[in-house]
C-alpha cells in the first residue's frame, strides 16, 4: 500500500485517529503529523506540514481534518503542488480525485458523521485521476501557482 500523511486539528482529532486506524488496516504507513489530544491548537501549521509531506514525496496522499474543514483545505492549498478538496460527501470525493487530480483530502469532523467519513475516505482512494481533458486544466492550475 502507500504513505499517507494525516493531521487535524482538535476538532478533527478524534475522527483523525479513527480514520488513522482504518488506513493502517487497510496496510497503508500513516505519517501522523498532530494533533496528538482534544486541547486547542491552531491547523494552519498541522496543514501545512501534511501538504509538505505530499509536495516532497514523503506521502502519496494527505488527508487534513477540522471541524468543518475549509481552513484546514485552505491552509494545505497554500504549499506549492498541494490540490487539497473539502469533500464532505461522496460526489465532491469522486470529482476531486477524477476531474481535479487532487492529492489532499479535507473533511469536516462537525459536517459529516464517522460513517460518512468513512465512505468519503473510501471513495478518495479507490478513484483515479480521468486525465484527458482533466489533465489540460490540471496543468493551468499548477501554471498559476508558478505566476502568481
Amino acid at each position: 500500500m502507500s504513505r499517507i500523511a494525516i493531521g487535524a486539528d482538535h476538532a478533527g482529532f478524534e475522527l483523525k485517529e479513527h480514520v488513522a486506524g482504518i488506513l493502517r488496516e487497510q496496510g497503508h504507513d500513516v505519517l501522523d503529523q498532530g494533533t496528538d489530544s482534544t486541547a486547542a491548537v491552531d491547523y494552519p501549521p498541522i496543514c501545512a506540514a501534511v501538504g509538505r509531506s505530499v509536495r516532497d514525496g514523503h506521502a502519496a496522499l494527505g488527508i487534513v481534518i477540522g471541524g468543518s474543514g475549509q481552513g484546514e483545505q485552505i491552509a494545505a492549498n497554500k504549499v506549492r503542488g498541494v490540490r487539497a478538496a473539502l469533500c464532505n460527501d461522496l460526489f465532491t470525493a469522486r470529482l476531486a480525485r477524477a476531474h481535479n487530480d487532487a492529492n489532499v483530502l479535507s473533511i469536516g469532523a462537525r459536517v459529516v458523521g464517522v460513517g460518512l467519513a468513512e465512505e468519503i475516505l473510501q471513495t478518495f482512494l479507490a478513484t483515479d485521476f480521468d486525465g484527458g481533458r482533466h489533465a489540460r486544466r490540471v496543468a493551468q492550475l499548477t501554471d498559476l501557482e508558478e505566476k502568481f
